[in-house]
């Protein structure tokens, strides 16, 4: 395949699919229903700005309607297009049927470059933009439900549901319209650490097994494996973050767009994170070598690398200089089609994005299930989970007592033992859950057919037959 030949993100999706239905026995029409894309809507609207209308593109593009409601993120970027939306919207199907989240896949997109604009000018394009959707029922608590993605956060969310609040005064469930929103607005606490937390959830899952590692040539546990991530936002920052403060492992590499910072010694995450808040970029960060080509570092040596930004950053260019062993998407689409058929001829292992970032989708469930539900996890069993462990204790400082202090419970133990489940401990047991239980389907699948030999067939076999199942059901 030549460098020419590199295929669109639309068309790699498309691929990927089309891979993975040749090994299946799918009803060619029903297989047809799975892949194309239902319906997508493009809106040009006014805002009055700085004196004049500026007009503005978006989209929202509904897959698949196999559950309901349809479920995905609303970016902000310049280049946003039809076909990228649609390619998005599909992926989202597929991820939510993976995570057995119950949801339809469906994506959003808004042609803008949110830096050039102020806060009060971003809300008035937000609400306009929520306003053409929401009178369409492309944003609706039981048809659509938006959540965040790149170029927007919880601040659009809630401008978003409030918007939808306004034009709905009597609906109850307004606010489960969308998910992401703020703590004080409707949101669940985990959400915003939740994709990067899911990555790691995921690489623990992936070194629980042998089997894996050797795919991957890695021995041990992730304790000290040499991780580079590329792109500090959202999800990368909160991945790099706990890999590091809780499984030992070194971020050696991190790559921004203005460079790449690379200490073999590993580098200090929220610093790093607290220099792009102050500074806008790497560049100009003590305590690590500054590499003005970042690309060039995704190509250093490491165990695992995370890209965690943009699509395509590992294309036909330099899929075969790539020297990790194991990479985790955590960004969509970031391994083009091209480059993963390179990367497979080398036996590299990829945790795929429609897996490896299902911690967002995941989350946002939980919200909306709360939001519907009108009360937060935990609130009802809380103390009494408290009070059942207090009985316990109480039963061991007693038996201390009678063995004349021979033995006693350990110092943290009480502390630890008595704190009953917040809503914070909920969510990441659920997700912790999700994310086990999704890769271990898909690990079920890669090591037990001969004809799948990457987790990326092996996530489209699962996601595609969990759909073709939800049609049948339907009577389709």
């Amino acid at each position: 395949m030549s460098i020419s030949k590199e295929p669109s993100f639309r068309e790699s999706v498309d691929l990927m699919f089309n891979r993975a239905v040749a090994l299946m026995d799918l009803p060619p029409g029903l297989e047809e229903k799975i892949r194309v894309c239902n319906a997508t809507y493009t809106v040009r609207f006014g805002v009055r700005l700085r004196g004049q209308i500026q007009t503005f593109t978006g989209y929202r593009s509904v897959h698949s309607e196999h559950k309901e409601p349809v479920k995905g993120g609303i970016r902000y970027a310049i280049g946003v297009n039809q076909d990228e939306v649609e390619a998005l919207a599909a992926l989202m199907t597929y991820k939510c049927a993976l995570v057995e989240a119950p949801f339809g896949g469906s994506k959003g997109g808004l042609r803008i470059d949110p830096r050039k604009y102020e806060e009060y000018e971003l809300e008035l394009i937000t609400r306009r933009f929520a306003y053409e959707l929401a009178k369409r029922d492309l944003i609706h608590p039981s048809q659509n439900v938006p959540a965040p993605d790149m170029g927007t956060g919880e601040r659009e969310m809630a401008w978003i549901a409030d918007q939808y609040a306004r034009m709905n005064t009597t609906e109850i469930n307004a606010i489960a319209c969308v998910t992401g929103k703020p703590l004080n607005a409707g949101g669940i606490s985990g959400r915003v650490e939740a994709t990067g937390r899911g990555v790691q959830y995921a690489l623990r899952e992936f070194f629980r097994d042998k089997r894996d590692m050797e795919k991957a040539g890695l021995t041990g546990t992730l304790d000290g494996k040499r991780i580079i991530v590329q792109g500090l936002g959202n999800v990368g920052y909160h991945a790099a973050k706990f890999l590091s403060e809780e499984d030992g492992a070194r971020i050696t590499g991190i790559i921004e767009w203005d460079g790449a910072l690379f200490n073999e010694k590993g580098l200090d995450v929220d610093a790093v994170r607290a220099w792009i808040v102050k500074h806008g970029g790497v560049a100009g960060f003590p305590d690590a070598v500054h590499s003005s080509d970042g690309a060039t570092v995704l190509e250093e040596d490491c165990d695992i690398l995370i890209p965690a930004a943009l699509e395509g950053v590992i294309n036909l260019t330099n899929a075969a200089r790539i020297k990790a062993p194991l990479i985790i998407e955590a960004a969509n689409g970031p391994v083009t089609a091209g480059a993963d058929a390179v990367l497979r001829e080398k036996g590299t292992v990829i945790i795929p994005d429609m897996y490896a970032n299902a911690g967002g989708v995941t989350v946002s469930y939980f919200e909306w299930v709360k939001n519907l539900s009108h009360i937060r996890f935990g609130r009802m069993q809380r103390r009494q989970e408290e009070a059942r462990h207090q009985l316990i204790v109480d039963e061991l400082e007693s038996l201390s007592e009678v063995m004349g202090k021979k033995w006693s419970p350990s110092p943290d133990f009480k502390q630890k033992y008595l704190r009953g489940a917040d809503e914070l401990e909920l969510v990441r047991s659920g997700l912790d859950d999700t994310m086990r239980i999704a890769y271990q389907s898909m690990r079920d699948v890669w090591h037990s057919r001969d004809d799948v030999d990457d987790l990326r067939t092996a996530a489209y076999l699962v996601a595609i037959e969990k759909v073709a199942a939800s049609y049948r059901a339907k009577g389709l």
